[in-house]
């Protein structure tokens, strides 16, 4: 389902359209709570980045893989308990809705502990 791209557009671009939909939802989310951010693909995958990494996030065939980083899945276990999870990784099904508010705090939350790296 993935090539190589060197743009978050041409990730998107590469998937259906109901799925570029989903990923252009978790960008605009991402932009908005992280305007300073610079977006750029890391790992292969969307990647936002503020003083290191922020968060990436990714399609797959029948999810929406959402990557904070450890501290990032430590601090929003309870919330996150009802996704497939593991260290580092949220696992958003497709054939739900995306927990927006959910998102904004855990890049709000990323936004912080990045900043405090200065």
């Amino acid at each position: 389902m993935q090539t190589k791209t060197n743009s978050i557009d041409e990730y998107i671009n590469n998937f259906p359209e109901n799925i570029q939909n989903i990923l252009t939802e978790i960008r605009m989310v991402i932009q908005k709570i992280a305007p300073e951010a610079t977006e750029k693909i890391s790992y292969g995958i969307p990647t936002f980045y503020l003083n290191g990494n922020l968060v990436h996030f990714a399609a797959y065939k029948n999810h929406i893989g959402f990557y904070p980083g450890a501290s990032g899945i430590e601090k929003f276990q309870k919330e996150i308990s009802i996704y497939k999870n593991s260290k580092g990784t949220i696992q958003f099904p497709l054939n739900e809705d995306l927990p927006i508010d959910l998102i904004k705090k855990i890049v709000a939350f990323r936004i912080n502990e990045n900043k405090i790296k200065k």
